[in-house]
């Protein structure tokens, strides 16, 4: 079960998939702006509401920084309870790969910051990305914190959770996908305009892509840098991409 704290998150799961939030539970403050529109929508889809102090803690105020500490103090916090959304076979995620227009795809190789995975789901929500390949082995789960910093993209976007990146390449190659490898050390050129269905492979943080990964890309690009930082954060690098890909 998931407990997100970002109103918006939640009410992209009411409005998707109403069945899987188990309840919103509020603090003991009345709620306002995005988590008074979760109530209102909540309760007219059947979702209990609950109010009082939240379990599992002290009563907490916030602090200088605008989050609450546990010092005591008035609670003002909301979460939801949420069921995990369901992955889909790799054959669905890639059913749209071939059709009149083109679209892009994401993998995501050994990610292991969950706020790296939220922030990159909601630029593929943006972006309209057809789907994402999640690895299992040494990434970080679908938490939460995945979900609240994807601000709901978690819920746009199709994902698959594979054990073998290898075969799910060579699976998307065969499907008609161009395999985009990513490295600040790639030598090609990053094509500007979505001119064939791409699978743009985004490496871990710490150690990029694996090498087998990279066996099965067709072209490997990076992003030039134009000052003294050699390299971007993931997610970070994943918007430069689709924004250079997805320009009309």
């Amino acid at each position: 079960m998931l407990e997100l704290k970002n109103p918006h998150s939640v009410l992209a799961a009411l409005q998707t998939r109403a069945g899987d939030v188990v309840e919103v539970r509020l603090g003991d403050q009345s709620p306002s702006g995005a988590w008074q529109q979760v109530v209102e929508l909540a309760r007219s889809v059947g979702v209990p509401v609950r109010t009082g102090r939240l379990p599992g803690g002290q009563p907490k105020r916030r602090d200088k920084s605008g989050e609450k500490s546990a010092r005591g103090g008035r609670t003002s916090l909301a979460v939801a309870a949420v069921r995990p959304r369901s992955d889909v076979g790799l054959d669905e995620l890639l059913q749209s790969a071939g059709a009149e227009e083109h679209g892009i795809w994401l993998a995501l190789d050994r990610l292991q910051d969950p706020h790296n995975i939220g922030a990159i789901f909601r630029t593929a929500a943006f972006y309209g990305v057809r789907g994402v390949l999640l690895t299992t082995n040494q990434s970080a789960p679908l938490s939460g914190t995945a979900y609240d910093v994807a601000s709901g993209g978690l819920e746009h976007v199709p994902f698959t959770q594979v054990g073998n990146l290898a075969r799910a390449l060579r699976g998307a190659r065969d499907a008609g996908l161009w395999v985009m490898g990513t490295s600040e050390r790639g030598e090609d050129e990053l094509p500007e305009g979505t001119d064939r269905d791409w699978l743009v492979v985004i490496g871990s943080e710490e150690r990029g892509l694996r090498r087998l990964t990279l066996e099965h890309c067709d072209v490997v690009c990076g992003i030039p840098p134009r000052g003294e930082i050699a390299s971007l954060n993931a997610s970070v690098a994943t918007a430069v991409m689709l924004t250079v890909l997805c320009r009309p």
